[in-house]
């Protein structure tokens, strides 16, 4: 009787509503004057089953007769506006992660989701409504850089379900946008869920996972933004415990839609439906698939599924009612976005070209790279003086734009690369020579090495970039889908940085890449080693300022540097034991949340406001860290928790808080920490539900996982 009087209201205030406009709009769901649900159930009210299958794939073709233009949903926006010409190139996710900087990271997003918006509106001027010209953005990547073989590993935000929540969020929230009404653009957090390789076999690979790692590591990030509102979320080609990702019970309608109460769009990955039926082996053609994901609430099918679902209807596997409850969470979103309304009624019409690429942009890219940088080894050679008389700029990644821009990416007329950066940098009377030095892999041929004798230093640019590390399909050099089988720099670029050192003169390494590797081959022959990832357009500017000294390095590790592979469990073993600082009892080359700096830093003692807290209320902390070296700086201060007693299940130790704080030479300054108790809160298998665990803890400060500097009890009662 509820549901026949609610119907009935909503019938009554359609009528009313439309009678009221009928003069300025053909039909109600044109209408933004209307509740957004009320346009909703007006347009499905209008469409033909067919009309709604054809909305419901990702390269809508529109509806003409009712006057809907073509929308197609795919669009990316990893560190940028993707694929879509012209835009500002950041570093690549997992260089985000390595600033340890959530605001920074939201002040990208937002420069991105107004290149986003400017994009649209240009495209929506001159009749371009293709493929990446739309608003829904399949980004981020907030999977668990568990194993670092993986190859899609730099688009996430490392290995820590808390950083990778923190930076995640931040990010989507500049996607997004703070309008009550409106999305700026809407974010996708993705892929759902417990994906991380090998990428060979993704179309049909079952990962096998307990509920405590599930719950625990894999998908806490995803709550966390799914609670703070992410527009999307995308299902994961592979199986998860023998269900389909995109097609599963567990993953899918309980937890997502049931206990999390998620109620924005779920896409699947691209082509993933089709692998239910023709790799999964799950249903035995596409009708059934598309039954079984709309029954657990797909609603966008990145591929042609969904064109199924009128012979799945006639088929008896699902009714139109589902069909339309599907259908309704994906017209949601386009109606969130303004697809449906004239362009003077949304906030960002006023954006157009001249905001893409923009000089302040840029520069909020060069932040971004610069604040990414990690610093592990320095003798005492950098920072580099400006008029250095000679320096040597060599190694495969000196001129290489694939080294910059990774996957994922636009393009810009203004790229610099390591060498244009370098050569900016120092003084005009400084000779600046290059050679490549050697090529990323395999060639043994070696070119320049006479140069590094008549200079006074020689910075190789050394690592990995996108054709050896990436997706399935785009790493045209990887001989593992896209993964790689080691840790090792490839063996020629190992050979080489001997053969430089044989010179007698200082090197600097700069390895660029997405993931941990192991740099012990070449640490006995360098003076510095610099992680700089795939740092952006601005990547060679960045580095240069490191280099020279106008920015003190303060990056940090998103992952652990492991000493050697055969210290990880099999790549297919998605058990958490032996993986991540978090489980990892070993030794470490460089561990989770390390870096160096051309300064120093003391910590005072720290104090918290109370030892004894209840489950609802927050850790208080407070502590004072001094610059004590020579130059200003920043440094990342780091929190972890640990439980105290046996548990088993539970990680060696836990990041729940991280600050990073700028402090000038010689000056003190306060830090303060309030960690709500809900960062610790732990999924009992037992009752089926997170909570958070009364009795004794210890609360570790650092700066990094390792370097812990004090160790604070605390109870919560």
């Amino acid at each position: 009787m509820n549901r026949l009087i609610f119907q009935f209201s909503l019938i009554f205030l359609i009528v009313i509503q439309a009678l009221s406009t009928q003069a300025q709009y053909q039909y109600p769901f044109q209408n933004p004057n209307l509740d957004t649900e009320v346009r909703i159930q007006d347009l499905i009210g209008r469409l033909t089953l067919e009309e709604k299958a054809s909305l419901m794939v990702h390269n809508t073709q529109g509806v003409e007769r009712l006057g809907i233009p073509a929308y197609d949903w795919w669009n990316e926006c990893l560190h940028g506006v993707a694929r879509a010409g012209r835009a500002t190139i950041f570093p690549q996710a997992i260089g985000m992660a390595a600033t340890f900087d959530a605001q920074l990271i939201n002040q990208a997003a937002t420069v991105i989701s107004d290149e986003a918006r400017a994009k649209f509106n240009e495209g929506v001027r001159i009749g371009n409504r293709g493929r990446y010209t739309g608003l829904t953005f399949w980004t981020p990547n907030i999977n668990i850089f568990r194993d670092p073989r993986w190859g899609r590993g730099h688009e996430t935000y490392g290995e820590d379900p808390f950083l990778t929540a923190t930076i995640g969020t931040s990010f989507m929230k500049g996607i997004q946008g703070d309008n009550p009404k409106y999305l700026k653009a809407a974010a996708c957090a993705k892929h759902f869920a417990v994906h991380s390789g090998p990428e060979a076999v993704r179309h049909r690979f079952n990962a096998v996972v307990d509920e405590n790692d599930l719950r625990n590591t894999y998908l806490p990030a995803f709550k966390t933004l799914t609670d703070n509102g992410v527009a999307g979320v995308m299902c994961a080609y592979n199986r998860t415990n023998d269900e389909a990702c995109c097609g599963g019970n567990v993953l899918l309608s309980t937890i997502l839609r049931q206990e999390w109460g998620f109620g924005g769009y779920i896409v699947s990955d691209c082509g993933a439906l089709y692998d239910i039926w023709k790799f999964h082996k799950l249903t035995t053609n596409p009708a059934e698939a598309a039954a079984l994901a709309i029954k657990n609430s797909v609603n966008i099918n990145c591929g042609d599924t969904y064109k199924a679902i009128p012979k799945a209807v006639e088929k008896g596997l699902i009714s139109e009612k589902e069909v339309d409850s599907a259908l309704v969470d994906a017209l949601r979103i386009l109606f969130r976005l303004g697809w449906f309304d004239p362009a003077e009624k949304l906030p960002w019409a006023q954006l157009s070209a001249k905001d893409v690429a923009s000089p302040e942009h840029l520069a909020t890219s060069r932040e971004v790279a610069q604040k990414s940088i990690v610093l592990l080894k320095n003798n005492g050679i950098l920072p580099l003086e400006k008029d250095i008389k000679s320096v040597f700029v060599t190694g495969p990644n000196a001129t290489s734009f694939e080294a910059l821009w990774a996957n994922y990416f636009g393009y810009s007329g203004q790229l610099i690369t390591p060498l244009e950066g370098i050569v900016e940098k120092v003084s005009a009377a400084s000779i600046v020579e290059y050679s490549d030095g050697c090529a990323l892999a395999e060639d043994f041929n070696f070119r320049g090495l006479w140069k590094g004798k008549e200079t006074e230093v020689t910075i190789a640019f050394l690592g990995l970039n996108s054709l050896l590390e990436g997706e399935a399909g785009d790493a045209a050099l990887s001989k593992f889908g896209g993964d790689r089988n080691d840790l090792e720099l490839p063996a020629n670029q190992i050979e080489f940085i001997k053969k430089l050192k044989e010179a007698g003169k200082p090197v600097v390494a700069v390895i660029m890449g997405g993931s941990a590797l192991s740099l012990a081959s070449i640490e006995p022959y360098v003076d510095a080693i610099l992680m700089a990832w795939y740092p952006g357009e601005q990547g060679g500017n960045a580095i240069a300022d490191v280099l020279f000294g106008n920015v003190n390095p303060a990056g940090r590790l998103p992952l652990t540097f492991y000493k050697s592979i055969n210290d990880l469990p099999p790549f297919e073993d998605y058990n958490m034991k032996g993986h991540t600082y978090r489980y990892f009892g070993g030794e470490v080359e460089y561990p989770f949340g390390f870096g160096l700096s051309y300064t120093s830093f003391s910590y005072g003692p720290a104090t918290l406001a109370k030892q004894k807290i209840k489950a609802d209320e927050n850790l208080n902390l407070e502590l004072t860290i001094t610059n004590t070296g020579a130059m200003d700086g920043e440094e990342v201060v780091q929190l972890y928790y640990k439980k105290e007693g046996k548990d088993e299940n539970r990680p060696i130790k836990s990041l729940v808080g991280f600050q990073r704080v700028a402090i000038p030479k010689g000056e003190k300054a306060p830090v303060c920490f309030a960690i709500p108790t809900k960062s610790m809160q732990w999924y009992n298998t037992k009752t089926k539900q997170y909570e958070v665990v009364k009795g004794k803890y210890q609360l570790m400060i650092g700066s990094s996982s390792n370097d812990i500097k004090q160790i604070l009890d605390f109870e919560i009662k």
